[in-house]
Order: structure tokens, then C-alpha cells, then sequence
């Protein structure tokens, strides 16, 4: 059941590095499973990502101990390639991640739909955390 007053919340980062590099890191499920978790005792086994409009992706985050897992999933709903990607979660929660090249790399802004369990801030900080990771990876990659 959706709410009227949906909050969003922003995270961004600038990622030293090239924007097709930026681009491929971020989309390809291959990458995806190196970076696509907010702490060391997480990983990403599995991803899967068909980049159209209209496409699915779906990624399992689990913790390393194999104590619990959950599949992050979406619909793409607008894509332009090197600057922007939107997508609806199956709740009907809806994010987008622009692609924007600045002398000092790329930014990446990534804006979301917050869900209703958990408090704001901790979504926020797991998010942040993410592409954190993704900053950290693809300039050491």
C-alpha cells in the first residue's frame, strides 16, 4: 500500500574515474557482484540485469555466514545511456541514479523512495554505504 507522502532520500558520490568505465561497472551483473553490498561481511552471489526500458534486474544480498539473504529486484523504467537510470522496486517504491562528469570524476546521484520499516536514516546510511563500496571499487578496479 503506498503512501501519499513518500519521503525521498539522496545519496551521492564522486568516483574518480571514467564515465563508460563508471557506466559498465554499475550495470554489468559481473561487476555488480564485486561491489553490491554496504558492509565486508555481506556479498552479492548473484545478479542479473536486462538494460532496456521495460527490462528486470535482480541481485541476491546475502550475509557471507549464510544467516539471511534477500533478492533486490526492479523494473527499469528510463534509461539514458552515461546519465541516468530509473527503476521501480515491485512495492512501487521508484529510484533514480543520474551519471554526471565533473573535472573531478563522475557523480553519481542516486535518489530514493524511502520504504516504511525502517527508520529513514538507516536506510540512508545502508544506501550511502553502497555506493560507497561501488566508489571504492571502480577506482581500484
Amino acid at each position: 500500500m503506498e503512501s501519499k507522502d513518500k519521503i525521498q532520500v539522496t545519496v551521492q558520490a564522486t568516483v574518480a574515474a571514467a564515465l563508460g568505465r563508471v557506466w559498465d561497472m554499475w550495470t554489468s551483473p559481473t561487476h555488480i557482484m564485486q561491489w553490491n553490498n554496504a558492509s565486508d561481511d555481506w556479498h552479492t552471489p548473484f545478479a542479473e540485469a536486462d538494460l532496456r526500458k521495460g527490462g528486470k534486474f535482480r541481485s541476491t544480498m546475502a550475509a557471507k555466514d549464510g544467516s539471511m539473504s534477500f533478492d533486490f529486484e526492479g523494473t527499469y523504467t528510463d534509461l539514458e545511456e552515461h546519465r541516468l537510470i530509473g527503476y521501480e522496486m515491485p512495492d512501487g517504491r521508484k529510484v533514480s541514479v543520474s551519471f554526471t562528469e565533473s573535472p573531478a570524476g563522475v557523480q553519481i546521484v542516486e535518489t530514493f523512495d524511502a520504504e516504511n520499516e525502517h527508520p529513514v536514516d538507516m536506510q540512508r546510511a545502508g544506501w550511502q554505504a553502497i555506493l560507497d563500496n561501488f566508489k571504492k571499487y571502480a577506482e581500484n578496479h
